[in-house]
């Protein structure tokens, strides 16, 4: 029984006498992150979003064997609940999309608000793909007419790849998708 005990049990113990005096579990330096930030001005709350190191390897191959690639996130506008849950007032998804042209050599890029696309493009330059799906700025996506003056909200982001790239031994389900907000209040 004792080595047992010592084999198992101290380890485990020690393990979580570790874990509890650091505070929860250590983030990866490289970990996928996404920062939020929302501004209300000219009757619309403005989000801009940046998917830190969400641009992985297995996603950079995906693009470069031909693959269509999409990002799609999908964002919410939230009011806090009084008593228990908080309200969601509006939602919107956003798509970026890269697609690599092996005979060209050149990445065509799309993006989509609720299904309304912008003119694509074309580039050569990894780094301009890397950008064009992981970073927006001051986006317009919701109107500020239904809101209530100084009251608290909060935007809400969370990303999800297509294809999907980061399967847990083949489990197919999303394990935590990255999810980002942003708290403001409405003064006007």
């Amino acid at each position: 029984m004792k080595p047992l005990l010592a084999g198992v049990l101290l380890p485990l113990v020690a393990s979580l006498v570790l874990l509890a005096a650091i505070g929860g579990p250590v983030r990866a330096a490289n970990e996928v992150d996404l920062q939020v930030k929302s501004l209300a001005k000219d009757g619309h709350v403005h989000v801009s979003f940046t998917l830190t190191h969400g641009f992985t390897r297995e996603l950079q191959a995906t693009i470069r064997s031909g693959l269509t690639a999409t990002i799609a996130y999908e964002i919410e506008l939230r009011r806090g609940g009084t008593l228990w849950f908080d309200r969601t007032l509006a939602t919107t998804t956003v798509t970026a999309t890269a697609r690599y042209d092996n005979l060209t050599r050149q990445h065509q890029l799309s993006r989509t608000v609720d299904g309304r696309g912008e003119e694509p493009r074309l580039t050569e330059d990894e780094e301009q793909v890397r950008e064009w799906m992981t970073v927006f700025k001051q986006l317009p996506l919701f109107s500020t007419k239904q809101l209530e003056e100084n009251a608290e909200y909060y935007v809400r982001v969370r990303a999800r790849t297509r294809p999907r790239v980061n399967w847990l031994l083949f489990w197919p389900w999303e394990h935590g998708a990255p999810t980002g907000e942003a708290r403001f209040t409405l003064i006007q």
